[in-house]
């Protein structure tokens, strides 16, 4: 059961990649964005811990 779900994931997106590839793109980089955010703020985090 779970090998095919993740079958079915792969297949859904090698899908939308050749479907909507600036759409795929804008996705990813939403993605990046999210995480340079959350690794901003966590040495934010960080820094003000030790002051």
């Amino acid at each position: 059961m779970k090998k095919n779900l993740r079958y079915v994931a792969i297949a859904f997106v090698i899908f939308y990649l050749l479907t909507s590839p600036r759409a795929a793109a804008q996705v990813v980089n939403n993605a990046f964005d999210q995480l340079g955010n959350a690794g901003h703020s966590l040495s934010v985090f960080v820094s003000d811990l030790g002051t």
